[in-house]
């Protein structure tokens, strides 16, 4: 099955995008997805959170968005479906529309997808990994605003405390996210696990 784009526009780049959800353990996730190049590109990941269904945020967030979907989209949604149901996948950035982000957000989510499962990293070590280790807020920033959730694995991050820090699905899915890879939580929210990446 080929690409389909819907009519509607999107009003600052003149390209065609549309959505896809599937539901997973955690509430159902979409991923908004345009042609970018003559490929199919994914633009946002939307988790839901309390309060919040992904499907509805996407709609709020891009109103009049329509559904589409191909070949690519299906298979990386299935993808994070399957991760998100605690299968060890590791995903390309090759997808993303990463470009979308400024310079200094592209490092923090190049670092940030380079942890991989069973590790954790707090926002301190990426600053010093990024050679700013001054940093630490705006990388918990950058993070905080990750647009490709499960691909770039931000729910791997921590606070330098070892508290769980925030998280776009909420903080029972991040909690639940690392005890699937292996990462001990005690009963007050610290990461008793410390095994560190960088």
């Amino acid at each position: 099955m080929p690409c389909t784009y819907p009519i509607r526009m999107n009003r600052i780049e003149r390209e065609p995008f549309s959505f896809i959800t599937r539901p997973s353990p955690f509430g159902p996730f979409a991923l908004v997805w345009e042609n970018h190049g003559g490929k199919p590109k994914i633009r946002r990941i939307l988790l839901s959170r309390p309060g919040l269904p992904a499907p509805q945020a996407v709609r709020k967030t891009f109103p009049g968005i329509k559904p589409s979907t191909c070949i690519e989209i299906n298979g990386l949604a299935d993808q994070i479906r399957a991760f998100l149901h605690g299968e060890d996948i590791r995903f390309s950035l090759e997808k993303t529309r990463l470009d979308l982000c400024s310079t200094f957000q592209q490092n923090v989510l190049r670092a940030e997808h380079g942890i991989p499962r069973g590790s954790i990293i707090t926002y301190q070590r990426i600053a010093r990994y990024l050679g700013r280790p001054s940093s630490a807020r705006a990388v918990g920033m950058a993070l905080a605003r990750n647009p490709f959730p499960i691909i770039i694995p931000c729910h791997r991050a921590i606070r330098a405390d070892g508290k769980l820090g925030g998280y776009q699905g909420g903080l029972a899915m991040k909690r639940k996210l690392l005890e699937m890879e292996g990462i001990t939580i005690d009963d007050f929210g610290y990461v008793t696990t410390r095994k560190y990446f960088y």
